[in-house]
């Protein structure tokens, strides 16, 4: 044979060879999987480092494929996180398989790590609040921003925003009964009366509506928002009464509007209406949109469903909706779940308790950006009460009612397909 036809052979050769050991990396998130939390970081890591990855929903609880590399192998062993080394050929078959027509399965293309704020204030530590804990369990990144940075106009420079639980009502979250002589209490009212001063604005709740019509705003220019608990309702609260006085002395010095539940406007909320503000302050209660004090669910007993979605055809919440257990334990918190009846009925309800008429889990659209509402607290921690120890998350690293958190954080990594007619 002569040199340039072994050379030739060679090449051919060396090619077959690639193509036959050529690997993908799969993160499999059904039961196979030894941290489901920590895998979400894996993956936000990989779109960090410009890697390739894809987002396999309904395959084995919403597994990843990502391009093989050593460094993401390295990644996985470093934090307990459960692969598989794929050859292309299983690969491909693995794509053909969710392509297929008779399956309700589809990939999605992962293009970009979202740039994540969490809007909390800056003394807060991550275990007050499950969405900043998981985001630190699973080494994934996020700035702190409060009113300050959001009157300065920061908010745009993020792709997705977590609201901690805030009581956007200026009511200091009605702890007055319980806590008013506590000295975090206190504190907590000095130190929001003098921001809300030295921000321009005569009183707290005027400072939390500029905050809520702002973050309405950077929702409907494209932005994507994720609350919990009172976060959610008291978002939609302070929408409704613009202009109306709804807190009574002791919070703002002077009285309440007596007509302010007739003055409410549902027009300007994202998720609910026609509710009933509860008025007195001495008790911890918002409003109606909760259910903490009527519900009649015991512990063993609180459990919610998932919706399951057409994967094709309504992507956004399938990837919303993604576990490896689509019955999920329920959680208390001030906000622990939303009455369906005070639903608008635009909105998407992903997650529900239907025998007690109760919503978890919910998601709808403004303008050009997303909003999701999550209910509960801590969904490792049934009744998280104030001063309770902090969740450690490495007693939880299979946690479902976690990882709707997560599919959030990851949602806008997401490239957003053409919705189907």
């Amino acid at each position: 044979m002569s040199y340039r036809l072994r050379f030739i052979s060679t090449i051919f050769f060396l090619c077959a060879l690639h193509a036959a050991i050529a690997m993908s990396f799969l993160i499999p998130m059904d039961e196979a999987q030894k941290n489901h939390l920590k895998a979400y970081g894996i993956v936000y890591w990989a779109l960090q480092n410009n890697s390739d990855a894809q987002w396999l929903l309904n395959y084995r609880g919403g597994s990843f494929l990502c391009e093989y590399s050593a460094a993401i192998k390295s990644q996985c062993d470093i934090r307990g996180v459960s692969y598989e080394i794929i050859a292309d050929a299983k690969t491909a078959h693995i794509l053909a398989e969710i392509a297929g027509n008779d399956v309700n399965m589809d990939a999605v293309k992962l293009e970009k790590a979202p740039k994540i704020a969490v809007y909390s204030p800056k003394d807060k530590l991550p275990w007050d609040d499950a969405v900043t804990l998981a985001l630190t369990y699973a080494e994934i990144p996020y700035d702190v921003i409060y009113d300050e940075e959001i009157v300065r106009g920061d908010l745009s420079k993020y792709d997705w925003l977590h609201l901690h639980h805030e009581d956007f009502t200026g009511q200091y979250g009605k702890f007055y009964a319980n806590y008013r002589y506590a000295d975090w209490y206190k504190s907590q009212v000095a130190n929001a009366e003098a921001s809300a001063h030295a921000l321009g604005f005569s009183k707290v709740s005027q400072l939390k509506l500029y905050v809520v019509k702002t973050i309405k705003a950077y929702i409907e220019s494209g932005g994507f928002l994720f609350a919990m608990c009172s976060g959610a309702d008291t978002f939609d609260i302070a929408l409704a009464a613009e202009g109306v006085d709804i807190c009574e002395a002791m919070f703002d010095g002077d009285p309440a509007d007596p007509q302010a539940q007739q003055k409410l406007d549902f027009t300007k909320t994202l998720a609910f209406q026609n509710f009933t503000l509860v008025r007195n302050p001495m008790e911890y209660e918002y409003s109606d949109i909760d259910v903490s004090d009527t519900r009649h669910v015991g512990e063993t007993e609180d459990y919610f469903t998932l919706f399951e979605f057409s994967a094709k055809w309504d992507p956004v919440p399938t990837m919303l909706c993604q576990n490896h257990d689509h019955i999920v334990k329920g959680f208390m918190g001030q906000t622990s779940a939303f009455r369906k009846s005070l639903i608008k009925p635009q909105v998407l309800i992903m997650g529900e308790l239907q025998s007690a008429g109760e919503a978890r889990y919910i998601h709808g659209t403004q303008g050009n950006g997303t909003w999701t509402f999550y209910g509960g607290h801590d969904p490792a921690d049934y009744r998280h009460l104030v001063g309770d120890a902090p969740t450690n998350l490495d007693n939880h690293k299979n946690n479902a009612g976690y990882r709707l958190i997560l599919n959030n954080v990851l949602f806008p990594a997401a490239k957003k397909k053409k919705q189907k007619t």
